[in-house]
């Protein structure tokens, strides 16, 4: 009997952490694009910061929404409805495969204006890769999740993952001086800390670190200075160049 109690207790702690992690990752979206997206009219002084093209605002939308869908799917687990879960699963696909073309095409958008990317003094050229790489992994965890969507704990790890590798877009629009100073190592030293929530939760539940969290943990933050390297190339900068060119 105290086996199966211990048991239930995991299980109902576990929906409540994924719960309370994808909220966490909603509430920083929110607090980090209120003032140039969301509550955007309310602070005209930071509208210099915003995207001016209207491509943003659709962008925007649909990025907003799979987000919510990440919370929602959480919360159906959380209250029991599997069920509902697996049958919205077809509109998460539809709305990542969106965040990915809405990402990707915003991307070359922004490196191909005469500033280059708002507030990054790199060249676009060379800062391209940071989002194109943000694509990419945000796919290949997405694509894994649904794979392995009848391996609930991988799944919802991947999932998490997915959305640990686009948060520090929001994070650096936190009006925290030592967030934009120290811009990248800072916004993206921050979002690893769901990684470290993922590691901690791991060694509650289970008393190991899930291979997922670990294998796919690595690859996001080993990912910061692979893509330094990278944008620093010839090769790089002539591919990027093409890339824009696209979009002219």
């Amino acid at each position: 009997m105290s086996g199966s109690v211990t048991l239930a207790s995991t299980v109902d702690g576990e929906r409540r952490f994924f719960t309370l992690i994808t909220s966490a990752i909603a509430i920083i979206v929110l607090v980090g694009f209120a003032r140039t997206f969301f509550l955007r009219a309310m602070f005209p002084e930071v509208q210099s910061f915003a995207a001016p093209e209207t491509f943003f605002t659709i962008h925007g939308l649909f990025f907003t929404a799979w987000i919510g869908f990440l919370v929602l799917q959480a919360i159906l687990i959380r209250v029991r409805r599997a069920d509902l879960h697996r049958s919205f699963g077809w509109i998460g696909v539809c709305l990542a495969c969106l965040v990915v073309l809405l990402g990707t095409y915003g991307s070359l958008i922004a490196a191909q204006r005469p500033g280059g990317f708002i507030g990054v003094p790199l060249p676009p050229s060379q800062f391209l890769i940071f989002p194109v790489l943000d694509m990419v992994l945000f796919t290949a965890f997405f694509a894994l999740a649904v794979i392995w969507r009848d391996n609930p704990q991988s799944h919802k790890r991947l999932m998490v993952l997915a959305a640990v590798n686009l948060v520090e877009a929001a994070i650096i629009r936190i009006p925290i001086g030592i967030i934009g100073a120290g811009a990248p190592f800072t916004s993206r030293g921050l979002s690893y800390l769901f990684i470290v929530a993922l590691i901690i939760w791991d060694y509650r539940s289970s008393g190991r670190i899930h291979r997922v969290t670990l294998w796919g943990g690595l690859v996001i933050v080993v990912s910061l200075p692979v893509r330094m390297l990278i944008s620093q190339t010839t090769a790089w900068t002539e591919v990027a160049s093409r890339l824009v060119r696209l979009v002219n």
